[in-house]
């Protein structure tokens, strides 16, 4: 259900397609009655496309681009977008919850900055890891780093995010 959609790829195909077939009824329809669709020379049209034969440069460099246009199309389908939500577990099989990556960001950043010493808090998620990095005027950073981590992890553990991989400290003091 969260996984990422396919929208660039199908929006270009639909306004093509759509494009390509509004045309087609509106030359035909113009054939038919005699009048012709709009301001386009139907008659000049069909004679110049009847001109080109397939060894003419027009007609290669333009299945060129139309195959060009297709493997692009092809390439923008396969490739996986980034999800938008990050699934949260629940005891009910047929129940799906997400969570934006940006209020996960930012429950985990309360998380962090909810630790005594920590100034400020900035967190990234990536697609194996979560990095926090802790901005402290703290002396002893060994103990308050393991407190972040631990924080940032059970508040992780709590929401119910299915997000895999380790959660990584990072320490900048203040003045650097």
């Amino acid at each position: 259900m969260l996984r990422p959609n396919r929208s660039p790829a199908g929006v270009a195909v639909a306004l093509t397609v759509s494009v390509s077939l509004s045309a087609a009824v509106g030359a035909t329809v113009g054939l038919l009655t005699g009048s012709p669709f709009g301001l386009v020379p139907y008659q000049k049209l069909a004679s110049g496309v009847g001109a080109l034969s397939w060894s003419d440069p027009d007609v290669a460099v333009a299945s060129v681009l139309v195959v060009v246009a297709g493997l692009l199309l092809v390439t923008l389908a396969a490739v996986p977008g980034r999800t938008r939500l990050v699934p949260l577990e629940t005891g009910d099989p047929l129940t799906v919850i997400g969570m934006t990556r940006a209020g996960l960001r930012r429950t985990l950043r309360a998380a962090a900055e909810s630790v005594d010493g920590v100034g400020r808090a900035r967190v990234r998620l990536g697609s194996r890891k979560v990095e926090v990095v802790v901005i402290t005027d703290a002396q002893r950073t060994g103990q308050l780093l393991r407190q972040v981590g631990a924080a940032v992890g059970d508040r992780l553990a709590g929401v119910g995010a299915m997000y895999g991989g380790e959660v990584v400290v990072r320490l900048r003091g203040r003045g650097n």
